[in-house]
């Protein structure tokens, strides 16, 4: 009698270890045996040409979600777009809606708050105006009303040229700089400040003269920023980034761009 009890609960134990051995896929954890891809999430303004923008038939476009979409194909993930409220980045990307915020965004600044790709993009924050203004110079922005992106680093650099700041009669900020070109436009504000590939697109689809102040408000760079700490995600991206800009593709992508205001020569991973 107990050989057949010690039998029974061997087969039971048989049985239970092959019913286990049957739910281990090897896969994704609901068990469908397909393997997980990850799925780079990107912020991106989509007022912000040329780096990120909506084109004319309502897809979103632009030279950073270009870049982006290289990487994710070079690494096999999947890649998502996401426009943002640029003044709500940090916490679309605190909260995990998105996982990196690749928009012409400056690195410069802010090197302790987002863990940072290499920076790929030379970038300067000019100042335009109307041709007929008057306004040649830094100087001639004397007690002018100066027209910056809300949350941008137009702002920021705005208010750290002290000297500049001390001489403005006031500084609006506005949501994006459809917005602020119509307001030079009309006259509400004298100048505006900008990101210079920025400047050169809106200067290029406003009607009207208009001109960039040979002397930029300050000079910076862009890089993709994650989540603070996030090494493993910008690891990954970073390496393919560097890749592209080594085998030309970078160059490629960016001539795409040129008409809508990306400068080539700012392109700073770019050996020259």
């Amino acid at each position: 009698m107990k050989k057949v009890l010690t039998l029974i609960l061997a087969l039971i134990m048989a049985l239970a270890l092959v019913a286990c051995g049957g739910n281990n896929t090897g896969g994704d954890e609901q068990g469908s045996g397909e393997e997980v891809k990850t799925k780079l999430v990107v912020g991106f303004d989509a007022e912000f040409p040329p780096f990120g923008f909506i084109a004319e038939d309502g897809s979103y476009d632009g030279f950073d979600l270009a870049m982006a979409k290289e990487v994710c194909n070079r690494l096999g993930w999947e890649f998502e777009a996401v426009a943002i409220d640029w003044n709500a980045k940090d916490n679309e990307l605190s909260s995990g809606n998105i996982n990196c915020i690749w928009n012409g965004f400056t690195y410069t600044g802010r090197e302790n708050d987002y863990t940072w790709s290499d920076p790929y993009v030379d970038n300067s924050i000019v100042i335009v105006v109307k041709a007929d203004s008057g306004i040649t110079s830094l100087a001639d922005l004397a007690g002018k009303k100066v027209m910056a992106q809300v949350a941008s680093s137009a702002v920021d650099a705005l208010a750290d040229n002290e000297e500049l700041s001390d001489a403005l009669g006031e500084v609006i900020e506005l949501a994006d700089y459809n917005m602020g070109f119509m307001e030079l436009k009309q006259g509400t504000v004298d100048a505006i400040a900008a990101d210079q590939g920025v400047a050169a697109y809106q200067i290029a689809n406003n009607e009207g003269d208009y001109i960039v102040l040979e002397e930029p408000v300050s000079q910076e760079q862009y890089a993709v920023g994650f989540l603070k700490g996030n090494t493993e995600l910008r690891d990954a991206v970073n390496e393919q980034l560097l890749a592209i800009a080594k085998d030309g593709t970078m160059l490629k992508i960016a001539e795409n761009y040129v008409d809508a205001g990306l400068v080539l020569d700012s392109l700073c991973l770019i050996e020259k």
